[in-house]
């Protein structure tokens, strides 16, 4: 049949990106404790294109990612390489999204549960390897400021720190969801009990956070770690009091 895909195109216009989006597959991701788990990866795959060539062959980039199941760190590079041949491109790259679920215990009841965190790899392939991950974890903060000016409670919300780092050596999601934790005014647990339920509040308002506070203090910890190369932070206030949302974000590059 004839490939129409491989004529030559005379407008010279080179494209930097051709491929497929929202894609969706089951995948199993390695836990930190050695066990598996189940997810659906929403994933974007592409390649570029020579100004010589008309299109690629889309069909391909399915083909490469029905044969993968297993999707960790060290899988992706693989992958990138296998679409880099398949469809003889210089550059590949590859973006997924997908739910990871940690065990939760209640801090007083002791009542167990599943906190889903939103996860995306970004990684490319070029003569080298580019690698990014990025952890959505849901945290609560308790504002200083109402804190201080008022003569009882404070208010407090719901907020989200999206931590993005590149490392040297494996980093488990599992840990950099602890940074977040570590560095909020609480931690949240999908089911408590009304013991948890005082603790929690009460935590909150012993340990008030602005966005810039916990921030700046996920940074300091992520300084800490010899093993990543780039880190980016992104605090999210979902307001409780206000019809916006409040954000802080640090970024830096290390050697």
């Amino acid at each position: 049949m004839k490939d129409v895909q491989s004529q030559v195109d005379e407008r010279n216009i080179y494209l930097n990106k051709v491929g497929i989006n929202e894609f969706k597959k089951p995948i199993t991701l390695k836990d930190k404790n050695s066990e598996v788990q189940h997810s659906i990866a929403t994933i974007s795959a592409s390649v570029d294109l020579k100004a010589e060539e008309r299109g690629t062959h889309m069909s391909r980039f399915v083909e490469v990612l029905n044969d993968v199941h297993n999707i960790n760190p060290t899988e992706i590079e693989p992958i990138l390489k296998t679409m880099k041949e398949r469809l003889h491109a210089e550059t590949s790259y590859l973006e997924m999204t997908f739910d990871y679920f940690i065990e939760k215990t209640a801090p007083v009841s002791g009542k167990k549960s599943w906190l889903d965190v939103q996860c995306r790899y970004e990684a490319s392939l070029d003569d080298e390897f580019h690698f990014n991950l990025t952890v959505e974890t849901p945290v609560t903060t308790l504002c200083p400021c109402s804190k201080e000016i008022s003569e009882y409670g404070a208010h407090n919300q719901k907020a989200e720190v999206a931590i993005t780092v590149s490392f040297h050596h494996m980093l488990w999601i599992e840990d950099i969801v602890k940074i977040a934790e570590n560095n909020a005014s609480c931690q949240i647990f999908p089911l408590l009990k009304r013991v948890d339920e005082k603790y929690v509040t009460e935590t909150a308002y012993e340990n008030p956070k602005f966005v810039e506070d916990v921030c700046r203090d996920c940074a300091v910890e992520l300084e800490g770690i010899d093993e990543i190369s780039y880190y980016k932070v992104k605090a999210t206030s979902l307001e409780s009091i206000h019809s916006h949302t409040a954000f802080a974000m640090a970024e830096k590059k290390r050697s």
